[in-house]
């Protein structure tokens, strides 16, 4: 048996999102910018997708900029956002539990003259919310906070953080990396006060290479490439046109029956929960049920190394991830475990299990008895 169960890394593509993209390449393969017929119906899947995209966010498809996936989204909406703003001020809050595409860029940012802070978090992998009300300064222009944590799948309150930024000045700009939250959570910008928003279409099904920017339309934000203007001259270049039509399927495909899926994966992850927690040297910590992201569940695993077990596991066609979503292979201690409080022995003997909509339960149980059968091996191994 194989099981996948790293699907907060990337996704196996959906049939009709694969479908979708072999037929744009090969039949349906214009340029979106050619005035001829061909042309005209590569525009028209791009108009299609990012009807279907604002639709499922409740915003208008001209706040949709098509991005080559969730590290662009994440770079334009912090670069550009506080190089447009710069006269306004030059302070940005974020969180100390950030992903690389987040952090890279704030600290490119500081090297030209904006102050960070980043906040911590509590056991949970919260940001506390007085922490935030009392680090927003006059000169603060953005705040940029994720919405699942990719690690452990902490969920921030983003509808709070949004109300204290905007009471103490409704200029400030918030940004919300919703990479690991699209497609798992119902997001409305608009009600939860959100003026960006980053999302990735590998991490719902749908293809790599092609991701989108929300952008409140009264945002002030320059494009972060320039040429021949298209998409209304925020992100020029010709468009990823199978890319693009691929995410609009897979994001229609997510949100159709969407209660119905998320309840299934949630009842997985419960599961694979239950099951870890019963093994001896095993610490959960991710939060169960609907406490936490439904699929995401970290576990440390004392007395044996975090790439020893997931190369074991790999073995017996187990698929994990040690670190985070996008940066496996530049190991680094985990800036999330050390911020919750993980036991410093254990930071590098933790792995994560993500789902996906292809997952069972079979596969959970096949893991689980995998697990009970290499762990007392790979212990006596690493003391020895």
């Amino acid at each position: 048996m194989e099981a996948y169960f790293d699907n907060s890394a990337t996704t196996r593509v959906l049939e009709p999102v694969r479908d979708i993209v072999v037929k744009i390449m090969t039949e349906d393969y214009g340029n979106p910018s050619a005035k001829h017929k061909k042309g005209m119906e590569a525009e028209q899947y791009i108009k299609e997708a990012a009807e279907i995209i604002a639709g499922t966010l409740k915003v208008a498809p001209k706040e949709i900029v098509f991005t080559s996936g969730g590290s662009e989204s994440n770079n334009m909406a912090l670069i550009e956002t506080a190089m447009a703003n710069k006269r306004a001020g030059n302070h940005i809050i974020s969180t100390g539990i950030e992903h690389a595409s987040v952090y890279n860029p704030l600290a490119f940012l500081e090297e030209q003259g904006f102050t960070v802070t980043y906040l911590p978090v509590d056991a949970k992998g919260h940001i506390r919310l007085k922490e935030l009300e009392a680090a927003i300064r006059p000169e603060t222009i953005l705040v940029s906070i994720m919405y699942v944590n990719n690690e452990i799948g902490a969920v921030e309150p983003i509808e709070a953080i949004s109300k204290i930024i905007k009471k103490k000045n409704p200029s400030i700009l918030f940004h919300v990396d919703a990479i690991q939250a699209y497609g798992k959570f119902v997001i409305r910008p608009k009600r939860q006060g959100i003026d960006l928003l980053s999302v990735s279409a590998h991490k719902i099904h749908g293809p790599k290479g092609v991701g989108f920017l929300y952008i409140d339309q009264r945002v002030k934000i320059r494009p972060l490439i320039y040429g021949g203007g298209q998409q209304r001259g925020m992100r020029s270049g010709t468009e990823n046109v199978p890319g693009i039509a691929g995410m609009g399927v897979a994001a229609k495909m997510m949100y159709t029956d969407h209660g119905e899926k998320m309840q299934s994966m949630i009842t997985l992850k419960d599961y694979m929960i239950d099951r870890l927690s019963k093994i001896d040297g095993v610490t959960v910590n991710s939060l169960p049920g609907d406490l936490s992201a439904p699929q995401i569940v970290s576990a440390s695993f004392s007395g044996v190394r975090s790439e020893v077990l997931l190369h074991a596991l790999e073995d017996k066609d187990i698929y994990v991830s040690s670190g985070s979503a996008c940066s496996s292979n530049h190991p680094a201690v985990s800036g999330t475990l050390k911020g919750i409080g993980v036991k410093p022995e254990l930071l590098d003997s933790t792995l994560r299990f993500s789902f996906g909509v292809f997952n069972t339960k079979e596969e959970v149980d096949y893991c689980i008895d995998v697990l009970k059968e290499l762990l007392p091996v790979l212990r006596r191994y690493q003391r020895g």
